[in-house]
Order: structure tokens, then C-alpha cells, then sequence
């Protein structure tokens, strides 16, 4: 089964309440509106920050905000920022993992269309889409039609 790690999730729910106000929020602000532990807003921020998806100011009237608008980050960038790079399997390219039965397997090479499917499909939904309500999200011209509802458990 394919699935996000929940700290992918409240990324995703991090970002996004960023991309409501402009003005500077602190992560105990963050987690009020949202309902993910602070401990946990404050992870996810770090981290976001590190991969440049967010910006901070330190300070008594310190914060954090977007690096870039909603619609110019893709959900792919998220889950790469929070769960590294993505690789259905060891033997696809960009893969962190290594296959161990790679010399011998008979469909080794054969997932990169797949995972490169996956990828396109990730990188062609931004975090505005996710924004929207359930099913309305825009794809770019020439994109298969991808149902957002289908990612929901």
C-alpha cells in the first residue's frame, strides 16, 4: 500500500495554514488552528525551513511564513522535504536503497516509468489545490485526470 507518513500530513496541514495569512505565525499559533501537537508544528517547521519551503524570524515578534505562494509548491516537494526522495522501490532511480536481488531480477529497471508516473502526478498538484475543496483540484493542460478524492483513507 502507498501511503504518506503522518508527519507528511501535518506538513501539508502546516503549509497550507501558512498560505491562509501572509502575516508571520508562530508555530503555538499554528497548532491551535490546526490541531497538531506543537511539538510536533515545531518539527515540521524545522524541517521545511531546512528544505527552504518556509522562512523564520527569530525574535519576540518572530514567526514563520511561506517561502514561495501555495501554487508554486508541489505536494512532491513536501513529501521529498519530510520523507526524502520519492522511490517506490530500491531499484528505481534516485532511490536512497539498495536491491539486493538487482543482478538477478527479472523487471529490475521496469518501476521507473512507474515511479516517474507517481512523481508527475505529485509534482503537478500544488498545495492551492489542496487547498480546495475535495475532487477541485487543477491539473496542468495535457495531465491525466487524477481524482484528489481517491488519496483519502
Amino acid at each position: 500500500m502507498l501511503k504518506l507518513s503522518k508527519l507528511t500530513d501535518y506538513a501539508v496541514v502546516v503549509l497550507v495554514r501558512l498560505g491562509e495569512d501572509r502575516a508571520l505565525q508562530t508555530s503555538g499559533g499554528i497548532a491551535q488552528a490546526t490541531g497538531v501537537p506543537e511539538p510536533t508544528v515545531a518539527k515540521v517547521l524545522k524541517i521545511l525551513g531546512t528544505a527552504g519551503l518556509v522562512c523564520s524570524q527569530r525574535g519576540a515578534r518572530g514567526g514563520y511564513r511561506l517561502a514561495r505562494p501555495l501554487d508554486d509548491i508541489p505536494v512532491a516537494d513536501v513529501i521529498a522535504a519530510i520523507d526524502g526522495p520519492i522511490a517506490l522501490t530500491a531499484c528505481v532511480e534516485h532511490s536512497i536503497s539498495i536491491c539486493d536481488a538487482s543482478m538477478l531480477c527479472p523487471v529490475k529497471g521496469r518501476w521507473d516509468a512507474v515511479n516517474t508516473a507517481i512523481l508527475d502526478a505529485l509534482s503537478a498538484i500544488s498545495l492551492a489545490d489542496m487547498q480546495r475543496p475535495a475532487g477541485q483540484a487543477r491539473l496542468p493542460h495535457g495531465t491525466a485526470s487524477v481524482s484528489t478524492t481517491a488519496f483519502v483513507e
